[in-house]
């Protein structure tokens, strides 16, 4: 299989970029999701970078994964939890009791979101520079 991590962390990129446009447009629900989407994309850009696949959609799990591997500082397996959270009820209204989740998200939730998802992006670019 040739090894496509360019093309997983352009996207991850340009995830990162409808985040900030989602919340600078009042969508938090959507820029929370689309945070959570370029961390597990960018992850999956180190996977592929070092020769492996990586499957399933949660990036604490890739985050730990990685672990084995390479070092990942403790503080990104918080933020890797803290975007897990935004995966399904970001945009599912059965994510929640009652509400839809445009009415539960805030700017401070997409502004949580995409700095945790820069966070992850800035250890992904170091990973994939090499020494």
């Amino acid at each position: 299989m040739p090894e496509r991590a360019h093309d997983w962390l352009t996207q991850a990129r340009r995830d990162l970029e409808n985040a900030r446009h989602s919340r600078d447009g009042g969508f938090f629900e959507w820029a929370s999701f689309a945070a959570q989407q370029s961390a597990e994309k960018g992850l999956k850009a180190v996977y592929q970078h070092l020769g492996g696949d990586a499957w399933g959609h949660s990036v604490v799990r890739l985050l730990e994964g990685l672990a084995d591997r390479v070092a990942v500082p403790p503080g990104l397996l918080r933020i890797g939890r803290d975007l897990d959270r935004h995966y399904v009820p970001a945009r599912y209204p059965n994510g929640w009791g009652e509400g839809a989740p445009t009415e539960m998200y805030t700017a401070e939730d997409a502004d949580g979101a995409i700095a945790g998802a820069e966070a992850i992006l800035r250890l992904c670019d170091g990973l994939l520079a090499g020494p």
